[in-house]
């Protein structure tokens, strides 16, 4: 080995040029597919960020305007989701793992002995925390003793605890809403939050839900009528997800997803509007957010791949036309190793060795300039939606696997070329 790696070094320093070209071939293909491939996983990354600092497989119900005439209703009628309606979702569909009702309501004020301030205040039950990410820096979270007894306690976002309080500890500090008095049990954590449909939780402070409907109940609607219900499916519904996407036959939009067509059948029987009327009750199910952003960046990522192998592959045809090239200068050479003895098959593991290792070579520090890229990126600031260049193990395998096969196969040609020289007629060669 250390005798093909000297031929090798003799040969760059030979032909000093085109060594180089050559090798930034090779060099170049293996920092495209490390880069790409890193730069796909990265928006794969953020977006799953992004919907986690949303809420845990969260989806969000919101009353609509009926399109279609039902049961001798009219059209352009009205949905005012209720309580009822979220306990009746609860009960009745075997596809719902939890589910909460939300009121909300801007512009309260939010009042501390330090500082007041215009808040969306939002009224949640319990279990909606574990759904909608709420996660806390400091204290505890809404109980369902709370939620019972309507005790007026708040959670407060972590510029709005800012906003109130500066530095000064919070926990346990009073606070008035609309002048009546809450006591502050919790702040959450801050969250770096690019998609809401209501504000980012930053700027929120949360009460129990029958505190809410109480002390702020909506003034555009009916006692009980709710802004939006918030659900996490069963687990097993996410894997009915893809399934459902292949075996569409028309547009995306226009996909039986198997949660959405559960929510819409109890939800039309409950408030009399067609099933197949979409206007009347409005989903965002984050999972099928999840499901497409997916799949984009997955294909992405398979482009991205392919154009690093090709550019790969053309660095591997460099390699061989250069081992082409050195077959061709030293057939009087190869004619007197024949000569003195050596054999076909050493010849031909001589110059493929020779060609593999200049691959190698050059994969080796295209690897390293690649590692270091990345490295250098993900030292900036970054938006949310992308979490850094992120090289997985599968994809650095992958890479090296497309190296070590193109090396193969470019470098044994020029190989087999060598071998088959005859030796009386490699000798009789003038270069």
């Amino acid at each position: 080995m250390g005798e093909v790696f000297s031929q090798v070094v003799a040969n760059l320093r030979a032909n000093k040029l085109r060594s180089f070209l050559t090798m930034f071939g090779i060099l170049w293909g293996v920092i495209s597919v490390v880069v790409l491939s890193a730069t796909g996983e990265g928006f794969r990354r953020g977006n799953e960020h992004v919907l986690q600092e949303l809420g845990r497989n969260v989806v969000i119900v919101w009353g609509g305007r009926t399109a279609l005439q039902a049961g001798g209703e009219r059209a352009g009628r009205r949905i005012f989701l209720t309580l009822e309606d979220v306990r009746a979702l609860e009960r009745e569909s075997g596809m719902i793992a939890f589910a909460s009702a939300e009121v909300q309501r801007p512009a309260v004020r939010v009042k501390s002995a330090y500082n007041a301030a215009a808040l969306t205040v939002h009224g949640i039950e319990p279990q909606y925390q574990s759904v909608r990410t709420i996660d806390l820096e400091r204290g505890r979270q809404i109980r369902f003793s709370d939620e019972e007894s309507s005790h007026r306690v708040a959670i407060v976002g972590a510029d709005a605890a800012t906003q109130l309080f500066g530095t000064r500890e919070v926990i346990g500090e009073p606070i008035e809403l609309n002048g009546l008095p809450f006591t502050v049990i919790g702040t959450i954590r801050k969250k770096e939050q690019d998609s809401n449909y209501s504000g980012p939780d930053n700027d929120k402070v949360f009460i129990p839900y029958s505190a809410m409907a109480r002390d702020f109940p909506r003034t555009d609607a009916a006692a009980g009528v709710v802004s939006q219900v918030i659900l996490a499916p069963e687990p097993y519904v996410l894997d009915l997800l893809p399934a459902a996407m292949n075996a569409r036959t028309g547009p995306v939009r226009d996909v039986r997803w198997p949660l959405e067509g559960d929510i819409r059948r109890i939800l039309a029987r409950r408030h009399g509007f067609s099933v197949d009327d979409r206007d009347a009750v409005t989903l965002w199910d984050t999972n099928v957010q999840s499901l497409m952003m997916g799949r984009m960046v997955e294909k992405m990522k398979q482009f991205f791949a392919i154009v690093g192998v090709v550019t790969l592959a053309l660095g591997g045809l460099g390699v061989m036309n250069i081992m082409l090239v050195s077959v061709r200068e030293r057939t009087r050479e190869i004619g007197l190793r024949k000569a003195l003895g050596a054999t076909t098959a050493q010849i031909q593991r001589q110059f493929f060795l020779e060609g593999f290792v200049l691959t190698m070579l050059s994969g080796a520090i295209g690897f390293a300039v690649a590692l270091t890229l990345c490295a250098l990126v993900n030292q900036l600031p970054l938006p949310t939606r992308f979490q850094g260049m992120i090289l997985t193990w599968q994809a650095g395998l992958g890479a090296v696997l497309s190296l070590v096969f193109i090396g193969v196969v470019t470098c044994t040609y020029p190989a087999r070329r060598a071998a088959q020289l005859p030796p009386v007629e490699a000798l009789r060669f003038e270069a």
